[in-house]
């Protein structure tokens, strides 16, 4: 039988890094394996050396050298390639002869290891095991004390190696990163870091776990005596995420007043669009200003959608105090909080930010400090392009948005507008259809819309979209049951155009043309 192959993660350096597992294994392994260069002690050996058993086989894998020229890429592509198939075949020897053979990678065997060109040889042929171990960014991330990611941040893992310009893009775009392969790249990595603007909370760990380790600021680090076991960290920042929301080009350079005091001076509110449900409908924009917010201001089923974190203070609501809600942001924020007024959707559309302004406008004409608050809007995706997505595009060309709730506005206004809407063929996305004590007004809107649709007119009923209780429908418009319509329903109306086909999967699929016949 032949012996069993493992490729074992030694972690940094560190021998005491090891995990249990590793060490086990690496204790009852006949044979053991590791990449070294020629005239060096090897990483990985180095970590495993006061483990290591008298009677064990020891089978340096001695790799060529890794500075090469432009011009010599191919060629040393072919001895890489040459080197493995080498590797792969002296350690194969051994496991054909029955011996267990474990294959060192420092770090982690499969997060840039050189053991997966091996494994790639070998594991369809024998038995084979991969112990997974501490990466060098973990340990570096521990030496600098400095924590990486926090929660929904994306923490991206770039090589040094990468062209300065795409090396910056990737550090912008991102909340936290880790440049690895540094060496003879790292001026190239610190300039990119400094284009992306991120270099000043950047952190420079040389040789993380060992004895020699070195830590220090990003700009602080002499260019010429960087080795090639080295990382840059580059800590997530919450007030760096919403600063780089906040001056990404918009398409309103400037709404007032939407001024944003995000530079830590004073306090601010920011009316934040969650979405139609859950993390994944959030905006990065509006991730950032939530994490960059001390006070939560909602309605209760919205502020639950925040997850809780230290620091973060929260202040639910019943749904039917809109402008109390709004001036308390106010009075919060002028106190010096950073207060998140949270709406489901976006904020802009039959939700919170039209209250905020509301107040904020009537403190501002009575001469009130809760006048002088900055105040913004964040983005969300609404309900009604959610419900669009589902079933396709049925909002493709011009469309209305009216809410049929008669609290804040008499009926013959809504029934106004519906007739009016219907008459110019607009579609329409119907908001506030119907709850448990108002169901009359629906049916009057579809009489109203009856007059001007025929009964084939596709109707989207879209029901808790994004939840796992979502439901989307679509039906005529003769044919609409507004039994099954309340308050987390939203209609999509087409108009005379609209057209329903079936999709490959069954789906019933909705689209409004970008074009209008000219009528004669």
């Amino acid at each position: 039988m032949s012996g069993r192959l493992t490729g074992l993660g030694v972690g940094p350096g560190d021998p005491e890094l090891l995990t249990v597992k590793a060490l086990r294994i690496l204790q009852a392994a006949d044979v053991v394996a590791y990449p070294i260069a020629r005239g060096r002690r090897g990483i990985a050996r180095s970590a495993a050396a006061p483990h290591l058993r008298d009677h064990q086989l020891e089978l340096p894998l001695v790799y060529p050298t890794t500075v090469e020229g432009a011009d010599d890429a191919q060629a040393y592509d072919r001895a890489l390639r040459d080197y493995y198939d080498a590797g792969a075949e002296a350690i194969a020897a051994h496991l054909d002869a029955g011996r267990d053979v474990v294959v060192l990678c420092e770090g982690d065997p499969f997060f840039y290891g050189s053991y997966m060109y091996l494994h790639e040889r070998l594991a369809h042929r024998y038995p084979t095991e991969v112990v997974p171990g501490v990466t060098a960014f973990s340990a570096a991330a521990a030496a600098a004390g400095a924590p990486l990611c926090k929660h929904d941040d994306v923490l991206t893992v770039l090589p040094g190696t990468l062209p300065r310009a795409e090396l910056a893009r990737r550090l912008a775009d991102g909340d936290a990163a880790v440049v690895m392969k540094l060496g003879r790249t790292f001026a190239g990595a610190r300039a990119a870091a400094q284009d992306a603007g991120v270099a000043d909370r950047g952190v420079y760990v040389e040789r993380a776990s060992h004895p020699d380790q070195r830590v220090a600021a990003l700009e602080d680090v002499d260019a010429g005596g960087v080795p090639y076991m080295s990382i840059v960290l580059v800590p997530t920042s919450a007030d760096d995420r919403l600063r780089r929301e906040r001056d990404r080009p918009r398409a309103v350079a400037d709404t007032p007043p939407a001024t944003a005091a995000t530079d830590g001076a004073g306090g601010w509110v920011s009316v934040v669009g969650l979405g139609p449900a859950g993390p994944a409908w959030r905006t990065p924009e509006a991730s950032a200003t939530l994490d960059a917010a001390d006070a939560l201001i909602g309605y209760d089923t919205y502020v639950r959608r925040v997850p809780d974190r230290p620091g973060l203070e929260r202040f639910p609501t019943d749904n039917r105090v809109e402008l109390d809600r709004a001036r308390h942001a106010l009075e919060l924020a002028a106190a010096g909080r950073r207060v998140a007024v949270v709406s489901s959707g976006d904020p802009g559309i039959f939700a919170m930010a039209a209250a905020v302004l509301e107040a904020w406008e009537e403190e501002r004409a009575a001469g009130s400090p809760l006048g002088d608050v900055d105040v913004r809007v964040v983005p969300g995706i609404s309900a009604m392009q959610a419900a669009a997505a589902r079933v396709g595009a049925p909002l493709g060309h011009d469309f209305a948005v009216v809410s049929l709730s008669d609290i804040l506005k008499p009926w013959e206004v809504v029934e106004r507008r519906l007739d009016a809407a219907g008459a110019a063929d607009f579609a329409l996305a119907l908001y506030n259809p119907a709850s448990r004590t108002r169901r009359d007004q629906l049916d009057r809107a579809v009489e109203v819309l009856r007059r001007h649709r025929a009964p084939d007119t596709p109707v989207v009923v879209a029901r808790a979209v994004g939840a796992p209780e979502e439901t989307v429908d679509v039906v005529g418009l003769g044919e609409l049951d507004t039994a099954v319509v309340d308050m987390r329903t939203l209609l999509l109306v087409g108009s005379s155009q609209s057209r329903v086909t079936t999709g490959a999967d069954g789906r019933s699929i909705v689209h409004t043309p970008r074009s209008y016949p000219v009528r004669a």
